[in-house]
């Protein structure tokens, strides 16, 4: 049976939780940086599941290895070991410098993760298990993680908020001394803030920041579950800052649209838990581990980083050029395929204006237009992506 948009809309009305606030679409098919609806309508994707599709939609060696896994083995439980877990945790582990790998389902799952192996080594070594996380953040939707990324809007109404949670302003070294006490386990942030606009660490506050960390035995925790998988032009968005985290978080574009996060650690800080510390069910299933160990041979094998940083560079020139004729256009942030466009304007009215014209991109922090497109998009979509947002913005002229 097949189902039209207006009619799985309205089926979504009817049955799913009304959390999400859809766009009027639905789709049916992917195929690198294209997008078809239910009515075979054809779509330029600069989102790809908001920084997930990496390597563009269906791209053959990943289906190849869903395909091979699928026919052998999907779940089978962390009480026994998978081929796949193990060759991915290697792999990850041997990119990254961080030698201990758990796998998880999402980016949120990844984060609390990650915030319970700081607070164990901090309990270990007599300090308390306070996070400091950086206002303008976002690292999730659970418990845990809403507290951490200490946003009100998205905490109202869920009283009581977990405790142990402190925000501070981004990149402000200062501030982080002041706060940091003999209660503090961690500090937390994103290299290159996602959600809050894609906003980049300045590079004299991490390298201070690490340094500061070194010295008062704290961890530092690197948020790169949006940043992180090549989606800047490196493997990961430390690698930019020419240092390391102590702990890092990773999902989106680690399974080319197959759910996993995983949480990577040194070998001091990930020693400290034990046996039974944390666990979960369909984390590092064989199924998501295959997908993920094709995705990172295809970003490899394809140089889709050297390609991110190439076409990451031309966009921002073309979109700086425009500044003289589009005077809403205040700038472009990020790395690699990871940008944000920053308008004079609401945003919002200009992403939908681009998906009349079948270009899907994201509005977020109010005046940014996000576009982070599969990394293996061809210039030429990209520059339809350009031309679209431009004229997008001629459309909304008052």
């Amino acid at each position: 049976m097949s189902y039209s948009t207006e009619e799985l809309h309205q089926l979504d009305k009817e049955y799913y939780l009304p959390t999400f606030k859809r766009y009027p679409l639905a789709f049916k098919k992917g195929k690198g940086a294209r997008l078809w609806d239910m009515e075979g309508n054809e779509y330029i994707d600069a989102l790809a599941g908001i920084a997930v599709n990496n390597v563009g939609h269906s791209h053959p060696k990943v289906v190849k290895a869903i395909q091979d896994q699928a026919e052998n083995l999907i779940h089978i439980s962390n009480f026994y070991l998978s081929e796949p877990q193990m060759v991915l945790a290697k792999k990850l582990a041997e990119l990254s410098g961080l030698k201990r790998v758990f796998f998880g389902n999402s980016g949120a799952e990844a984060a609390e993760g990650a915030i319970k192996i700081a607070r164990k080594y901090a309990s270990k070594n007599g300090r308390g298990g306070t996070i400091i996380s950086m206002k303008n953040a976002f690292h999730g939707r659970t418990m845990a993680t809403l507290a951490a990324t200490g946003k009100k809007a998205m905490m109202n109404g869920f009283d009581p908020i977990p405790e142990g949670f402190c925000h501070i302003p981004f990149n402000d070294i200062n501030l982080v001394k002041e706060k940091v006490n003999q209660d503090v386990a961690a500090i937390m942030l994103e290299p290159i803030q996602g959600e809050g606009g894609i906003i980049p660490a300045e590079e004299k506050f991490l390298k201070e920041l690490r340094a500061f960390c070194d010295r008062e035995g704290i961890v530092l925790i690197f948020d790169e579950v949006q940043c992180g998988i090549g989606r800047t032009g490196k493997m990961f968005a430390f690698e930019h800052y020419e240092i390391r985290p102590d702990v890092m978080t990773l999902a989106k574009g680690l399974g080319g649209g197959v759910p996993i996060g995983a949480v990577l650690a040194s070998e001091k800080v990930g020693g400290a838990i034990d046996w039974g510390d944390h666990g979960t069910t369909f984390g590092g299933n064989p199924l998501a581990c295959a997908a993920a160990l094709a995705t990172l041979e295809a970003i490899e094998e394809e140089n889709l980083m050297e390609t991110a940083t190439e076409n990451g560079l031309w966009f921002r020139e073309k979109i700086i050029k425009a500044t003289t004729e589009y005077p809403e256009i205040k700038g472009i942030r990020g790395e690699g395929l990871m940008l944000g466009v920053v308008l004079s304007v609401e945003s919002k009215p200009i992403v939908a204006t681009m998906m009349k014209h079948k270009v899907l991109a994201n509005a977020t922090a109010e005046n940014v237009v996000r576009i982070v497109p599969p990394l293996n998009i061809s210039r030429d979509d990209l520059q339809v992506v350009i031309d679209v947002l431009l004229q997008s913005i001629k459309e909304n002229r008052k």
